[in-house]
């Protein structure tokens, strides 16, 4: 059925949520629901849920929690819970929000429309936390949902094969599934011609793309996506490094569009720890990958994942890790702190390491990336970076040339993943334009475009 109203969705989480997000919005459109950004004027609020960390699912709860009163006012408001929590709980969902009027899993996204309907017919509760066989597809006519935004997430494939033991991913998302390339190709090219000139595309671990089904390689996809007229730059994640293969190395060489940057979570630099983890490599394997990808990829530049505090974890193992940092010197990173999920086995380990402690380590690793990074960014002064303009910068910077100062400034990123700030007031979202860097920040670089030198 059609219906006329306003959809509000809140989105908690990772790159693939944000993704999920925009496909609840294409069927909330064509059922006739129109996105607001204002939460009081929705006829429905959907929150998009994620429970990779126990912080990000208190975040879920905590702003539907909001809606109890606003319902009382409003009891034709339908409220959504969506995503991996509401994939993990069910029913449960209900004893701390019994106003909730859907519950939608990770793989019922197809049936959603159905349940608005459901609800709207008199129905008081949906729960739907159904397996699917196939991942759903929800291609628009036109993919300009999104005015001035030039790069975009894809979905490639869902779900995990990998069961970590610290990871709730395989529970909530399902087995490992993987999108026709046929579908990712011709939604990217959708894309492309409404003005997007970036995509990330996404899966738990793509290096495995294809293999369950017996389709082309991750590889493979890279070229065929590569080929898309108007795309400019090609950006994945995750890859796992059990599965790190040499055709993926030669891509990022040879492939013009695809970025000159990996992600590759190592998650902690202890064998002990690794193995309790079921990460599936030894540190000696990461290295090995590490020195591989650089050979035929020299100036690529790296990020990782590290988790301290991993139940018995101890100071030699985290010594561990910070070796590994100080061996590899990554671009970047993004660290936390352990925390129990539930569903996943770790949280029956014993030897839990102490609150107090994990943020100890947590802070001294940050302290020793942060140096790395700052050095990185220190080393690319003076060089010339092909910057994509994202839009205006919220970053001022003073003390510049003044004839600099009457201009916007803006923002874009480098290949390498690097932040850029500059002034132009000629540049628009969307350009790509070469940025002589002057000045490094810890978490970002500042330049002038190239035309403001020769003036």
């Amino acid at each position: 059925m059609k219906y006329s109203g306003y959809a509000y969705i809140y989105t908690i989480g990772c790159q693939m949520n944000v993704y999920d997000s925009e496909k609840l919005g294409l069927i909330l459109n064509s059922y006739g629901f129109e996105r607001t950004d204002d939460v009081h004027k929705a006829d429905i609020v959907v929150c998009n849920t994620c429970s990779i960390r126990h912080k990000a699912e208190e975040k879920a709860f905590s702003f539907l929690g909001r809606f109890a009163k606003i319902k009382k006012k409003k009891p034709g408001l339908i409220v959504v819970m969506a995503g991996c929590v509401a994939q993990q709980e069910g029913e449960r969902a209900f004893v701390r929000l019994p106003y909730l009027d859907i519950v939608l899993g990770t793989q019922a996204f197809s049936r959603f429309g159905q349940h608005i309907d459901a609800i709207k017919s008199g129905q008081r509760r949906v729960v739907d936390t159904r397996d699917a066989p196939m991942i759903y597809e929800a291609l628009p006519e036109t993919a300009c949902m999104d005015e001035n935004k030039i790069s975009r997430f894809v979905t490639i494939m869902q779900g995990c094969e990998n069961f970590c033991t610290y990871c709730v991913v395989p529970y909530v998302r399902g087995r490992e599934r993987s999108r026709t390339p046929e579908k990712i190709v011709q939604e990217i090219r959708l894309l492309a011609e409404s003005g997007v000139k970036e995509v990330t595309l996404l899966g738990q671990n793509v290096n495995s793309y294809g293999q369950k089904e017996g389709e082309i390689s991750f590889p493979e996809l890279l070229f065929r996506v590569n080929d898309i007229n108007g795309i400019q730059r090609i950006r994945f994640a995750t890859s796992h490094p059990k599965d790190l293969s040499v055709d993926l190395m030669v891509a990022i060489r040879d492939l013009d569009k695809v970025c000159n940057h990996l992600h590759l979570p190592v998650q902690s630099g202890s064998n002990h720890i690794l193995r309790k983890m079921n990460r599936g490599y030894t540190r000696e394997t990461y290295l090995d990958r590490i020195f591989n990808l650089k050979k035929h990829c020299p100036d690529i530049a790296l990020s990782t994942d590290i988790i301290v505090g991993f139940p018995s974890e101890t100071r030699e193992d985290f010594n561990d890790t910070l070796d590994l940092l100080r061996e590899i010197e990554f671009d970047s990173l993004y660290a936390f702190a352990y925390s129990d999920r539930s569903s996943a086995p770790a949280a029956r380990f014993p030897h839990q390491v102490d609150e107090t402690e994990k943020r100890d380590r947590l802070n001294h690793l940050l302290e020793i990336q942060e140096r790395y990074t700052e050095q990185k960014n220190t080393g690319l002064v003076g060089k010339t970076l092909d910057v994509l303009v994202e839009g205006t910068s919220e970053k001022k910077r003073e003390g510049f040339d003044p004839v600099q100062e009457h201009m916007e400034q803006m923002t874009g990123r480098s290949e390498s993943n690097k932040v850029v700030h500059f002034p132009s007031d000629q540049a628009n979202i969307g350009d790509m334009i070469k940025i002589r860097i002057k000045n490094a920040y810890p978490h970002s670089l500042w330049g002038y475009p190239l035309e403001l030198e020769t003036k």
